[in-house]
């Protein structure tokens, strides 16, 4: 283990821009790096991703390691999982972070396979333990009922960090780093499948994930025209609408806007629940929010137990009257 120094993020990217939850890798990576006083990497995989190996610096990367061939042009788990590999086995991180996404899911069991290691996905909270000077993960546990931390004994010690459960750092455009190229060397014959197509879901507004604001109905809401009242508040904070399973289910509202386990994980600074019972499937998908409000006829419903503010009532008496007045601290 004594091999092993300092910390590496993988990172994400869409087009020309660092993805928000590498920007968040990277600021709690740096947040590890100092408290162990060793460097930390970036490591940007892609094709023509050179132009970003700046923009890593700037938010906190000592070092960056641009993988970049004509082949990692789309994203392709083989060709990735090789790259990433090699870049790994050269460097030698005690930690390596990558994002709870779609490419962090497929990737961090994988690299933990092949570096003969163990990963902790959907962490919340990294920490290094003082006495040990291993790497703390906290993560969600029992649908979201309660946290647990893990540590590993091997190296390098992977994690996944969900989506805006970290903090980036203020990007410094006066930082300097090294910026270090490394052929990725990958036989186009291994590669085992290709991107055919291409289609990007057409979002209207905002999507969810990405929303600071999401308000969310649940079977109580009873039809789809119920969700009209939710999409008027959404508007207002300019936000988004969620929904847990059985609105999705019915055809209420499309599928792409559930939140929970099956769904979408989202951590926005306000969630407001209307009509949902708070299920322990359902919070997995909000847990991570700053303020959860609720709004519930039953005032035992388990939504009250993570809501910071609650109100007891029949939501088509409740809402109304809420929108109506955030309307107005708005306007004032």
């Amino acid at each position: 283990m004594a091999d092993y120094q300092g910390i590496a993020v993988y990172a994400e990217h869409r087009g020309d821009k660092l993805l928000p939850i590498a920007l968040e890798g990277l600021g709690a990576g740096r947040k590890l790096a100092d408290d162990l006083g060793q460097p930390l990497s970036a490591v940007l995989v892609g094709s023509n991703v050179g132009v970003l190996a700046q923009a890593a610096i700037a938010s906190g990367a000592d070092r960056v390691y641009v993988v970049d061939d004509p082949l990692l042009k789309d994203y392709q788990a083989d060709a990735y999982v090789s790259a990433i590999e090699k870049v790994i086995r050269q460097i030698k991180p005690r930690v390596l972070i990558l994002g709870q996404t779609d490419a962090g899911r497929d990737l961090a069991p994988r690299l933990a396979f092949r570096l003969g290691t163990a990963a902790t996905t959907d962490c919340v909270e990294l920490a290094i333990d003082p006495t040990s000077k291993r790497l703390l993960q906290t993560k969600p546990v029992y649908g979201g009922n309660a946290l647990a931390v893990f540590s590993s004994e091997t190296d390098p010690q992977i994690v996944s960090i969900r989506t805006k459960a970290m903090t980036a750092m203020a990007p410094d455009d006066s930082r300097k780093g090294e910026i270090i190229n490394i052929a990725a060397g990958i036989d186009a014959a291994a590669v085992r499948a290709r991107v055919l197509n291409r289609v990007v879901a057409e979002v209207a507004g905002i999507k969810i994930e990405d929303a600071e604001r999401v308000v969310a109905g649940g079977r109580g809401i009873g039809s789809a025209e119920g969700f009209q009242q939710l999409e008027e508040l959404a508007k207002i904070l300019k936000g988004a609408v969620g929904a847990s399973r059985p609105p999705c289910d019915s055809g209420w509202v499309p599928d792409t806007v559930q939140v929970g386990l099956t769904g979408k994980i989202i951590a926005p600074e306000l969630y407001i629940a209307v009509a949902i019972s708070g299920s322990s499937q359902h919070i997995s998908g909000c847990s991570g929010a700053r303020t959860i409000v609720a709004i519930n006829k039953d005032r035992e419903a388990n939504i009250f137990r993570h809501a910071r503010f609650g109100a007891v009532g029949d939501w088509k008496k409740v809402l109304p009257a809420f929108t109506a007045k955030v309307r107005e601290l708005l306007a004032s």
